[in-house]
């Protein structure tokens, strides 16, 4: 119920979410110069192979020609020959109007796909981003950690030679500062893993780009708005033309057919009574046209058209398949977010409670009854606290970003 209650919260629009840059880069902008042009090639291919099949119903026109030469007998021989042939279907049944609706549909879907993949590298490299950010926040945080346990250890080591602790303290001190400084070094080198991850994907800089802030959106808007069921509902449209150019395959289909011929023919002879008779340059030229009719008889045209219809049928159950996928995902997210949440309240909780103790402390400290230890390290703990709430916040832009990966407001 929390997680509806979340999401009821305003959001804001997938422009939006490009706005809240302060450089007021677009999200291209996190992919790299290659990246970005690789995309652009994919869209240009597609709309030229989408081209390519819209107009698949037009027949080629074909053009021949051929020059040969012979000497059968005492004279060469030279013959010539062109053809212009045409064969254009002007009725297959519904064939050509399904097939302009199927093309445009593989084009829409081959859009979304590219779509679907560009808006997954942008999500990884400003996931990236938003991870080396909150790394150097955990960074920060466990340099605090440090002071702490050294000033633990410090403390410690006085109380040993005072006599009041034994060994086995003093050694729980050291072992505990190695291993917060331990800690610090795996963090620094995971940062470093996350940049080299980030480089890969974007030519900004790390140390001066920014990240989005993303808000709160419905669970209706995620599903209207989800890219990735525009894929599937482009898909589902794509297979129902798919099945429609399949059906008319097997239906009649009327052509218009045209010819035009060219012969010449030189030096071509022939003999009469055993005597060779010479013949000039003979031309020949004439054209055809008409109709044709046909209907094709296959054994496999039910199983054909019936495995079309499944493609189909089962593009509607994936596409409803994956509303749930998606309607569960923004639940988990929500619920995701709900606990992130109580992190940040108990972090402010503990805020206060820090707050209180450093002022009272430094009232005994003044009064000569705390030292300069516990002033530090009480210092460093509020200061860890607003370090947590920061890291937190980060936690649940992360969580925001799975649902914005997919969400696209003001799209078809």
């Amino acid at each position: 119920m929390k997680a509806l209650k979340l999401s009821v919260l305003l959001f804001l629009s997938f422009s939006t979410f490009v706005g809240a840059n302060e450089n007021n880069a677009s999200l291209d902008s996190y992919l790299s110069t290659y990246k970005q042009e690789a995309f652009s090639y994919d869209y240009e291919k597609n709309e030229a192979e989408s081209s390519k099949l819209r107009d698949s119903w037009i027949a080629p026109i074909n053009i021949n020609y051929s020059l040969s030469r012979s000497k059968p007998y005492d004279k060469e021989q030279q013959n010539e020959n062109a053809a212009i042939k045409m064969d254009q279907p002007i009725f297959q049944s519904g064939g050509i109007y399904y097939g302009v609706k199927f093309a445009n549909a593989s084009k829409r879907y081959s859009d979304y796909s590219i779509d679907v993949a560009k808006r997954k590298m942008i999500k990884d490299a400003v996931a990236l981003l938003m991870q080396i950010k909150q790394t150097a926040l955990k960074e920060k945080k466990q340099v605090l950690l440090i002071e702490n346990s050294d000033i633990n250890l410090k403390q410690k080591q006085e109380e040993y030679l005072s006599g009041q602790l034994d060994s086995g303290f003093l050694d729980n001190a050291i072992i505990q500062k190695n291993i917060v400084t331990q800690t610090l070094y795996d963090i620094q080198t995971a940062k470093e893993k996350l940049i080299t991850q980030f480089h890969t994907l974007s030519d900004l800089d790390y140390k001066t780009a920014h990240i989005p802030h993303l808000e709160f959106i419905t669970q209706k808007d995620f599903i209207k708005h989800n890219i990735v069921l525009k894929k599937t509902g482009a898909e589902v449209l794509k297979n129902r033309y798919a099945k429609d150019v399949r059906i008319a395959k097997y239906l009649p289909k009327v052509s218009f057919t045209a010819g035009y011929n060219w012969q010449k023919t030189k030096g071509q002879q022939f003999f009469i009574y055993g005597r060779p008779q010479n013949i000039g340059a003979n031309e020949l030229h004439f054209y055809d046209y008409g109709l044709r009719a046909s209907i094709p008889l296959d054994i496999n045209t039910f199983r054909d058209i019936e495995s079309a219809k499944v493609d189909y049928l089962k593009s509607k159950i994936v596409k409803k398949d994956k509303e749930r996928e998606l309607q569960a995902l923004f639940e988990q997210v929500m619920h995701n977010i709900d606990n992130v949440d109580k992190k940040i309240a108990l972090s402010y909780e503990n805020k206060k409670l820090y707050t209180k103790l450093l002022r009272d402390t430094k009232e005994l400290y003044g009064a000569g009854y705390k030292t300069e230890y516990d002033v530090n390290t009480l210092q460093n703990s509020l200061a860890i606290q607003n370090l947590d709430t920061k890291i937190y916040e980060i936690d649940k832009q992360l969580e925001l970003l799975t649902l914005y990966e997919m969400y696209v407001d003001g799209g078809e």
